[in-house]
Protein backbone atom coordinates (compact mmCIF):
# COMPACT_ATOMS: atom_id res chain seq x y z
CA UNK A 1 0.00 0.00 0.00
CA UNK A 2 1.21 3.50 -0.80
CA UNK A 3 -0.10 6.91 0.28
CA UNK A 4 -1.12 7.61 -3.33
CA UNK A 5 -3.08 4.35 -3.65
CA UNK A 6 -4.67 4.84 -0.22
CA UNK A 7 -5.92 8.29 -1.26
CA UNK A 8 -7.61 6.73 -4.29
CA UNK A 9 -9.10 3.76 -2.42
CA UNK A 10 -10.65 5.93 0.29
CA UNK A 11 -12.84 7.55 -2.40
CA UNK A 12 -14.55 4.16 -2.86
CA UNK A 13 -17.69 4.08 -0.65
CA UNK A 14 -17.06 0.48 0.48
CA UNK A 15 -13.47 1.22 1.56
CA UNK A 16 -14.65 4.41 3.25
CA UNK A 17 -17.39 2.47 5.04
CA UNK A 18 -14.91 -0.15 6.27
CA UNK A 19 -12.70 2.61 7.65
CA UNK A 20 -15.73 4.01 9.49
CA UNK A 21 -16.29 0.57 11.05
CA UNK A 22 -12.64 0.34 12.02
CA UNK A 23 -12.74 3.74 13.73
CA UNK A 24 -14.88 3.27 16.85
CA UNK A 25 -15.31 7.04 17.15
CA UNK A 26 -17.18 7.19 13.82
CA UNK A 27 -20.39 5.73 15.27
CA UNK A 28 -20.73 3.11 12.51
CA UNK A 29 -21.66 -0.39 13.69
CA UNK A 30 -22.25 -2.38 10.48
CA UNK A 31 -22.04 -2.21 6.71
CA UNK A 32 -24.35 -3.50 3.97
CA UNK A 33 -23.11 -3.59 0.39
CA UNK A 34 -23.60 -5.63 -2.77
CA UNK A 35 -26.56 -4.05 -4.55
CA UNK A 36 -24.07 -2.22 -6.78
CA UNK A 37 -20.86 -4.10 -5.94
CA UNK A 38 -19.55 -7.62 -6.46
CA UNK A 39 -18.92 -9.93 -3.51
CA UNK A 40 -15.16 -9.58 -3.96
CA UNK A 41 -15.46 -5.77 -3.97
CA UNK A 42 -17.25 -6.01 -0.63
CA UNK A 43 -15.14 -8.66 1.09
CA UNK A 44 -11.68 -7.59 -0.07
CA UNK A 45 -11.72 -4.30 1.88
CA UNK A 46 -13.39 -6.03 4.84
CA UNK A 47 -10.53 -8.50 5.12
CA UNK A 48 -7.88 -5.87 4.43
CA UNK A 49 -9.15 -3.39 7.00
CA UNK A 50 -11.29 -5.21 9.58
CA UNK A 51 -9.67 -8.67 9.51
CA UNK A 52 -11.31 -11.75 11.02
CA UNK A 53 -13.15 -12.02 14.33
CA UNK A 54 -10.92 -13.20 17.21
CA UNK A 55 -11.01 -16.98 17.49
CA UNK A 56 -12.39 -17.41 13.97
CA UNK A 57 -10.30 -19.26 11.40
CA UNK A 58 -12.53 -18.74 8.37
CA UNK A 59 -14.81 -16.09 6.90
CA UNK A 60 -17.90 -17.67 5.37
CA UNK A 61 -21.33 -16.70 4.08
CA UNK A 62 -24.84 -17.81 4.95
CA UNK A 63 -28.45 -17.11 4.04
CA UNK A 64 -31.42 -16.74 6.33
CA UNK A 65 -34.26 -18.50 4.51
CA UNK A 66 -37.86 -17.86 5.49
CA UNK A 67 -40.19 -20.35 3.80
CA UNK A 68 -43.92 -19.47 3.95
CA UNK A 69 -46.42 -22.01 5.27
CA UNK A 70 -43.65 -24.46 6.13
CA UNK A 71 -43.51 -26.71 9.19
CA UNK A 72 -39.90 -27.76 8.62
CA UNK A 73 -36.89 -26.15 10.27
CA UNK A 74 -37.84 -23.52 12.86
CA UNK A 75 -41.38 -22.92 11.54
CA UNK A 76 -39.97 -22.41 8.06
CA UNK A 77 -36.83 -20.52 9.08
CA UNK A 78 -33.41 -21.94 8.21
CA UNK A 79 -29.80 -20.90 7.98
CA UNK A 80 -28.08 -22.19 4.82
CA UNK A 81 -24.27 -22.20 4.76
CA UNK A 82 -22.00 -21.64 2.88
CA UNK A 83 -23.98 -20.48 -0.15
CA UNK A 84 -21.93 -17.53 -1.25
CA UNK A 85 -18.21 -17.59 -0.56
CA UNK A 86 -16.17 -20.77 -0.04
CA UNK A 87 -16.14 -22.72 -3.28
CA UNK A 88 -14.94 -26.16 -2.24
CA UNK A 89 -14.21 -26.25 1.50
CA UNK A 90 -12.25 -29.19 2.89
CA UNK A 91 -13.41 -31.01 6.02
CA UNK A 92 -11.70 -28.53 8.35
CA UNK A 93 -13.25 -25.51 6.60
CA UNK A 94 -16.66 -27.21 6.45
CA UNK A 95 -16.55 -27.77 10.21
CA UNK A 96 -15.78 -24.08 10.76
CA UNK A 97 -18.69 -23.09 8.50
CA UNK A 98 -21.01 -25.32 10.52
CA UNK A 99 -19.89 -23.85 13.86
CA UNK A 100 -20.18 -20.25 12.63
CA UNK A 101 -23.59 -20.94 11.05
CA UNK A 102 -24.92 -22.42 14.29
CA UNK A 103 -23.87 -19.28 16.18
CA UNK A 104 -25.49 -17.07 13.52
CA UNK A 105 -28.74 -19.03 13.75
CA UNK A 106 -28.91 -18.81 17.54
CA UNK A 107 -28.05 -15.11 17.51
CA UNK A 108 -30.65 -14.18 14.87
CA UNK A 109 -33.46 -16.66 15.62
CA UNK A 110 -32.98 -17.15 19.34
CA UNK A 111 -33.49 -20.93 19.19
CA UNK A 112 -31.17 -23.91 19.50
CA UNK A 113 -29.31 -24.72 16.30
CA UNK A 114 -29.83 -28.23 14.93
CA UNK A 115 -27.16 -28.73 12.31
CA UNK A 116 -27.34 -31.13 9.36
CA UNK A 117 -24.17 -31.79 7.38
CA UNK A 118 -25.70 -32.45 3.97
CA UNK A 119 -24.62 -35.00 1.38
CA UNK A 120 -26.10 -37.22 -1.31
CA UNK A 121 -25.69 -40.06 1.19
CA UNK A 122 -27.24 -40.86 4.57
CA UNK A 123 -25.16 -42.83 7.08
CA UNK A 124 -23.02 -44.55 4.44
CA UNK A 125 -25.73 -45.32 1.87
CA UNK A 126 -23.06 -44.29 -0.64
CA UNK A 127 -19.31 -43.93 -0.22
CA UNK A 128 -16.83 -41.65 -2.00
CA UNK A 129 -14.37 -38.86 -1.32
CA UNK A 130 -17.33 -36.48 -1.29
CA UNK A 131 -19.17 -38.33 1.47
CA UNK A 132 -15.96 -38.93 3.43
CA UNK A 133 -15.39 -35.16 3.55
CA UNK A 134 -18.79 -34.56 5.14
CA UNK A 135 -18.32 -37.42 7.62
CA UNK A 136 -14.93 -36.04 8.66
CA UNK A 137 -16.32 -32.49 8.95
CA UNK A 138 -19.12 -33.74 11.22
CA UNK A 139 -16.56 -35.48 13.43
CA UNK A 140 -14.51 -32.27 13.67
CA UNK A 141 -17.55 -30.21 14.69
CA UNK A 142 -18.29 -32.65 17.51
CA UNK A 143 -14.66 -32.53 18.68
CA UNK A 144 -14.48 -28.73 18.61
CA UNK A 145 -17.95 -27.95 20.02
CA UNK A 146 -19.28 -30.97 21.89
CA UNK A 147 -22.35 -29.03 23.04
CA UNK A 148 -23.67 -28.54 19.49
CA UNK A 149 -26.50 -30.68 18.14
CA UNK A 150 -25.07 -31.85 14.81
CA UNK A 151 -25.38 -34.89 12.56
CA UNK A 152 -24.08 -36.08 9.23
CA UNK A 153 -23.73 -37.22 6.64
CA UNK A 154 -27.43 -36.75 5.83
CA UNK A 155 -29.52 -36.40 2.71
CA UNK A 156 -31.82 -33.39 2.78
CA UNK A 157 -35.00 -35.41 3.37
CA UNK A 158 -33.38 -37.22 6.31
CA UNK A 159 -32.34 -33.87 7.71
CA UNK A 160 -35.64 -31.99 7.66
CA UNK A 161 -38.49 -34.56 7.52
CA UNK A 162 -38.96 -36.47 10.80
CA UNK A 163 -40.84 -39.38 9.20
CA UNK A 164 -38.02 -40.00 6.73
CA UNK A 165 -35.36 -39.53 9.40
CA UNK A 166 -37.09 -42.20 11.49
CA UNK A 167 -36.71 -44.62 8.58
CA UNK A 168 -33.29 -43.63 7.17
CA UNK A 169 -31.51 -42.35 10.29
CA UNK A 170 -33.40 -43.57 13.37
CA UNK A 171 -30.47 -42.79 15.70
CA UNK A 172 -29.99 -39.23 14.45
CA UNK A 173 -29.86 -36.75 17.36
CA UNK A 174 -31.63 -34.08 15.28
CA UNK A 175 -34.48 -36.47 14.36
CA UNK A 176 -35.31 -34.76 11.06
CA UNK A 177 -35.68 -31.34 12.66
CA UNK A 178 -32.60 -29.60 11.24
CA UNK A 179 -32.77 -25.81 11.03
CA UNK A 180 -29.14 -25.19 9.98
CA UNK A 181 -28.23 -26.81 6.67
CA UNK A 182 -24.54 -27.06 5.78
CA UNK A 183 -23.91 -27.71 2.10
CA UNK A 184 -20.79 -29.62 0.99
CA UNK A 185 -19.70 -27.04 -1.57
CA UNK A 186 -20.72 -23.78 -3.24
CA UNK A 187 -22.39 -25.53 -6.19
CA UNK A 188 -24.83 -27.31 -3.88
CA UNK A 189 -25.32 -24.29 -1.61
CA UNK A 190 -26.00 -21.77 -4.35
CA UNK A 191 -28.36 -24.09 -6.22
CA UNK A 192 -30.11 -25.07 -2.99
CA UNK A 193 -30.88 -21.55 -1.82
CA UNK A 194 -32.03 -20.39 -5.26
CA UNK A 195 -34.32 -23.42 -5.68
CA UNK A 196 -35.85 -22.75 -2.26
CA UNK A 197 -36.23 -19.05 -3.00
CA UNK A 198 -37.87 -19.49 -6.40
CA UNK A 199 -39.90 -22.70 -6.09
CA UNK A 200 -40.99 -22.31 -2.45
CA UNK A 201 -41.33 -18.51 -2.79
CA UNK A 202 -39.03 -18.13 0.22
CA UNK A 203 -37.46 -14.91 1.41
CA UNK A 204 -33.69 -15.25 1.08
CA UNK A 205 -31.66 -12.77 3.13
CA UNK A 206 -27.99 -12.71 2.21
CA UNK A 207 -25.35 -13.67 1.53
CA UNK A 208 -24.62 -12.62 5.10
CA UNK A 209 -21.05 -12.79 6.36
CA UNK A 210 -19.74 -14.50 9.45
CA UNK A 211 -16.23 -14.45 10.84
CA UNK A 212 -15.41 -10.79 10.12
CA UNK A 213 -14.47 -8.58 13.08
CA UNK A 214 -17.48 -6.27 12.52
CA UNK A 215 -20.91 -6.92 10.91
CA UNK A 216 -20.48 -6.75 7.13
CA UNK A 217 -23.08 -8.19 4.78
CA UNK A 218 -23.20 -8.65 1.05
CA UNK A 219 -26.36 -8.48 -1.05
CA UNK A 220 -26.96 -10.00 -4.45
CA UNK A 221 -26.93 -7.46 -7.28
CA UNK A 222 -30.39 -8.78 -8.15
CA UNK A 223 -31.77 -7.78 -4.75
CA UNK A 224 -34.99 -5.89 -4.16
CA UNK A 225 -35.54 -2.94 -1.83
CA UNK A 226 -37.21 -5.38 0.58
CA UNK A 227 -34.06 -7.56 0.53
CA UNK A 228 -31.94 -4.52 1.39
CA UNK A 229 -34.21 -3.55 4.29
CA UNK A 230 -34.18 -7.11 5.62
CA UNK A 231 -30.39 -7.39 5.55
CA UNK A 232 -30.04 -3.97 7.20
CA UNK A 233 -32.27 -5.26 10.01
CA UNK A 234 -30.19 -8.43 10.38
CA UNK A 235 -26.98 -6.36 10.42
CA UNK A 236 -28.42 -4.24 13.23
CA UNK A 237 -29.10 -7.40 15.27
CA UNK A 238 -25.56 -8.64 14.64
CA UNK A 239 -24.17 -5.26 15.73
CA UNK A 240 -25.92 -5.58 19.09
CA UNK A 241 -23.65 -8.51 19.91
Amino acid sequence: MTIEKAKELVKDPVYYGMLMLKDEKSGADGLVSGAAHSTSDTLRPALQILKTEPGTKLVSAFFVMEVPECSYGENGIFVFGDCGLNENPDAEALSEIAISSSKSFEQLVGKQAKIAMLSYSTYGSAKSELTDKVIQATKLVKEKESNLLVDGELQLDSAIIPEIAEFKAPESPIKGNANVLIFPDLNAGNIGYKLTQRLAKAEAYGPLCQGIAKPVNDLSRGCSSQDIAGVVGITAVQAQK
